[in-house]
């Protein structure tokens, strides 16, 4: 079925009961994205619809998230290629709001504060970027909630369909603290809605995929290749019960002289706090997650990978 676009919170709750009323529906997945997709976000997809009836993907470049205006100008809007990526995924409705529909009353005086969590890591180097995301995204899951334009004394509402649809939300564990924050924040306010995690996808290379990358230079794109190989070192020493020695794979980094390293350590996967078991003589043990963060020419990369001994 070829995919719908709107454009507006009221075609999207509209169009999204339709669709559930029409397959009699159980479930609904919304894959929130900034566009420019690629095979990660064709991921995204991909599992929502193998796990929901009704699925929405959301196309919208947040300007809250943007510190600079610079960065928030030249992030690429490729709307048409977005679409065909979603529509082959089986995607049923695509959500492309204006700022001004997001924003009706220009900026939010009021906003989702990610608080210590938020702080740390990309929030450090970034202040206020997790406001601005967890702001959006509260907003787009409020959007998206199943049967939301269905009137409660509708036939579908009235046998239980959209009442009781089933509601979630896809996020990629390549942003680990965006996907922290949200899954806290989701938690910690009550949204009717289960966040799911879908692992980083990667080029044959061994890059995780970004919207970004297209901004690196043949020679930066075979530097950043680095932050991978230094995830992997740590995750191959976790995997034979080694200890992880960060402090040698922080060196394997500093080698790569068109690397400018912002953060690499291992941090407790629900509070991000670091976890001490990173010493050359101790074995790793438990579970973690190793974060990294740098910038390769004009463009900041991250990436992550689960450890678990």
């Amino acid at each position: 079925m070829p995919i719908k676009l709107v454009t507006t919170a009221v075609e999207l709750r509209s169009e999204s009961a339709r669709l559930l009323m029409q397959k009699q529906g159980a479930s609904q997945g919304l894959v929130p994205t900034m566009g420019a997709l690629h095979e990660g976000h064709a991921q995204l997809a991909r599992t929502a619809v193998e796990q929901n009836d009704v699925v929405v993907a959301s196309i919208f470049v947040n300007p809250l998230q943007f510190g600079d205006a610079v960065d928030l100008d030249r992030y690429p809007r490729t709307l048409d290629a977005d679409l065909a990526l979603l529509e082959a995924e089986g995607v049923d409705l695509a959500f492309a709001p204006s700022v001004e529909e997001v924003y009706p009353g220009g900026e939010p005086l009021v906003r989702v504060t990610a608080g210590p969590l938020g702080d740390k890591w990309e929030g450090a180097s970034r202040p206020g970027h997790f406001d601005g995301a967890l702001t959006v995204v509260a907003k787009l899951l409020h959007y998206g909630i199943p049967g939301a334009g269905l009137p409660p004394s509708g036939a579908f509402a009235s046998s239980g369909g959209a009442g009781l649809a089933a509601y979630r939300a896809y996020f990629g564990q390549k942003d680990a603290q965006q996907l922290a924050l949200v899954r806290r924040m989701v938690a910690d306010l009550d949204f009717p809605v289960d966040i799911v995690g879908v692992p980083t996808v990667r080029s044959a290379d061994g890059l995780a995929l970004s919207s970004r990358n297209r901004f690196l230079s043949g020679e930066q794109r075979e530097a950043a290749l680095v932050l991978s190989r230094a995830l992997r070192l740590l995750e191959d020493r976790s995997n034979a019960h080694e200890p992880l020695d960060l402090e040698s794979a922080q060196d394997l980094v500093a080698s790569q002289p068109l690397v400018e390293l912002d953060y690499f350590e291992v941090v407790d996967p629900g509070t991000l706090e670091p976890l001490a078991e990173n010493c050359r003589e101790t074995p790793f043990r438990g579970e973690g997650l190793a974060i990294i963060a740098a910038k390769v020419g004009p463009v900041r990369l991250i990436d992550n990978v689960p450890l678990s001994s």
